[in-house]
């Protein structure tokens, strides 16, 4: 559902659910001012438009060793088999995020890898051995400042 107006509740709803996805839904009904049964109807009403598409924890990377985060441009040989690149690329544990983009590349990946030496060994064993795959440009993060959801505003505030 694309460009969705929410009223008040809704927004609270997702709110609520962005900072904590296990919140009770009484918790949520109380902070709302609505009965548990209503927010049930309302998550039901949001996963049934799109707008919710699922919950799921979140794991600290450096929590299981993945100390280097690393961003990869790809340039395709063949700008029309992106397709088949990306289904190469799914395959690979390390890369946690895939976008087609516009501008001088491809695509544009995040990696997550033990050390540099996991990193070169991803590039150059794997990435870069994908047909299609012409060229990489990669940049190591230094520092994630912060990483957020999308906020939830209603549409008419624009």
């Amino acid at each position: 559902m694309s460009g969705a107006i929410l009223d008040d509740i809704d927004r609270k709803i997702l709110s609520a659910l962005l900072g904590d996805a296990r919140k009770p839904y009484l918790e949520i009904a109380r902070e709302c001012g609505v009965s548990g049964a209503a927010i049930h109807q309302r998550v039901k009403k949001l996963e049934d438009a799109g707008i919710i598409t699922g919950s799921r924890l979140i794991v600290k990377p450096s929590a299981l060793g993945l100390n280097v985060c690393a961003y990869i441009n790809v340039t395709l040989s063949q700008a029309d088999k992106y397709e088949n690149v990306i289904k190469s690329l799914k395959a690979v544990p390390e890369v946690v995020e895939c976008h087609f983009v516009t501008g001088k590349c491809a695509l544009l990946l995040k990696v997550y890898c033990f050390d540099n030496d996991h990193l070169i060994n991803v590039l150059v064993k794997t990435i870069q051995n994908i047909p299609y795959i012409q060229s990489t440009e990669t940049m190591i993060s230094l520092d994630s400042a912060f990483e957020r959801q999308v906020w939830v505003k209603n549409y008419k505030d624009r």
